[in-house]
């Protein structure tokens, strides 16, 4: 028989009921048998005695890009297409196997410590496959192809073919793999169909980075723009695209359910309803998306249509901090700012963005992203600081107020942090990064003219 405990907390916050005073959550095992306030709890098993803190299902970040963990802090104040074209440069020409290695584990546990368990992440390589598989959290790694010249379509998809052939068995109960059709930019129209046509007859969820930045937006609707200038250098055809930057995935096949919708910064109010009734999920970014000056993507008007909606970090090259706490906050306050409403997006709503939502978003809500008899007992637990009481609202103070502690997370019920040190880290891996950090330093330092 799987053991019983059952957890004890000031606060319960089921996500999809209302929070619960002196609650309690009763696991067995992986999963969660019930849920209440402790005066009705049933008894048996073993009791953890929480104190005054905050019990929530685990954090779910729909958009990560973990191996690029050591870019921290490295590429602030470069526009768009400098910034993707240092990135690439970076990663062909400064780091190797052993750096994205030690950063994607670097980033799995920094979202453990934050009270993530659940990671949706994009990649053109398979560290952050094999991080998240190491360290017992549960997620997808999005394999992602490249390819803006159609001529290079079948052998593009060919090399994501034997990529996926490689992954699938190594998949776990925990983490899957998906693909990627990186985006507008870097993919053709003939890629996206080629792949969107692999993906539903394989069944692989699908992620795309689209709607995202103007520079996005010139190259699809007037083929202008830097990155239609870096195109036809590199003799690849550009031609007006489509309307908006949506329209080419639709166009081929992609605004379905299992499709995640990276950014969707600028999906205009007519595609609105679209988004929501083709089932497909989006990953909000608004810390990665005002870092790199993009906008404020329109997530109160997609939520009101009934799209699927979570919360994302991005990576830390465009986002000094995986912190989803801070995401829905900043989700809050920006709705609020753009709208000129402070009822435009409440703590309740953005705190659902970072668990139900997101689950909902990756379609991964029946098993988490919220504490449901029956789901997964994948929690979170977090200590208020002194500072930050009273706690009257246990919503409200994981969203505005001081940080919190990450005291205890479980995936699937098998501890991960406890007393807010994640199990099984290694501290050679902050030293790699760092390593990599001063090699990206001095390569960056080289390139500069002067």
């Amino acid at each position: 028989m799987p053991a019983r405990v059952r957890w004890h907390a000031r606060w319960v916050v089921p996500v999809a009921t209302p929070p619960v005073a002196e609650g309690t959550v009763i696991t067995e095992g992986a999963h969660i048998v019930w849920v209440g306030e402790r005066a009705f709890a049933p008894a048996g098993g073993h009791d953890e005695e929480l104190g005054d803190a905050i019990l929530t299902p685990g954090l779910v970040n729909t958009h990560t890009h973990l191996d690029l963990t050591m870019l921290r802090g490295a590429l602030d104040g470069l526009g768009f297409f400098d910034w993707v074209r240092t990135v690439t440069a970076i990663g062909t020409e400064v780091l190797g196997d052993e750096d994205f290695a030690a950063a994607a584990s670097l980033g799995v546990a920094e979202g453990l410590a934050g009270g993530v368990t659940t990671f949706a992440d994009t990649a053109p390589r398979e560290a952050a496959f094999e991080a998240m598989r190491a360290m017992g959290v549960r997620g997808i790694a999005f394999r992602e192809v490249f390819g803006p010249d159609a001529r290079h379509c079948a052998s593009a998809l060919a090399t994501l073919r034997d990529q996926m052939a490689s992954m699938r068995p190594r998949e776990s109960p925990l983490v899957r793999v998906g693909v990627s059709p990186h985006a507008p930019y870097s993919v053709s129209d003939e890629l996206f169909a080629a792949v969107g046509g692999f993906a539903a007859a394989e069944r692989f969820p699908l992620a795309v980075h689209i709607a995202e930045s103007e520079e996005e937006q010139q190259l699809v609707v007037s083929g202008t723009g830097r990155f239609a200038e870096f195109l036809r250098g590199r003799d690849i055809p550009v031609v007006p695209r489509g309307h908006e930057p949506l329209e080419i995935i639709e166009r081929a096949g992609l605004l379905r359910a299992h499709t995640l919708l990276i950014h969707g910064v600028h999906v205009g109010d007519a595609a609105l309803p679209r988004v929501a009734a083709s089932g497909c999920g989006v990953a909000h970014c608004p810390a990665s998306n005002a870092r790199l000056g993009h906008g404020i993507a329109p997530v109160r008007a997609l939520l009101k249509a009934g799209a699927r909606v979570g919360l994302g970090s991005d990576s830390m090259a465009s986002n000094d901090r995986m912190d989803l706490l801070e995401e829905a906050r900043l989700a809050s306050l920006q709705q609020r700012s753009k709208l000129r409403s402070p009822e435009a997006l409440p703590a309740k709503t953005a705190f659902r963005l970072a668990t139900l939502g997101g689950a909902e978003a990756l379609r991964m809500d029946e098993d988490i992203g919220s504490l449901e008899v029956g789901k997964q007992a994948d929690l979170a637990v977090f200590h208020v600081p002194p500072q930050g009481s009273p706690v009257t609202d246990p919503l409200h103070a994981l969203v505005f107020g001081p940080r919190p502690r990450t005291d205890r997370v479980l995936v699937a019920g098998v501890e991960r942090v406890r007393d807010g040190v994640v199990l099984g880290a290694d501290p050679a891996w902050a030293l790699r990064a760092a390593d990599a950090a001063e090699r990206v330093k001095r390569w960056r330092a080289q390139r500069s003219p002067g």
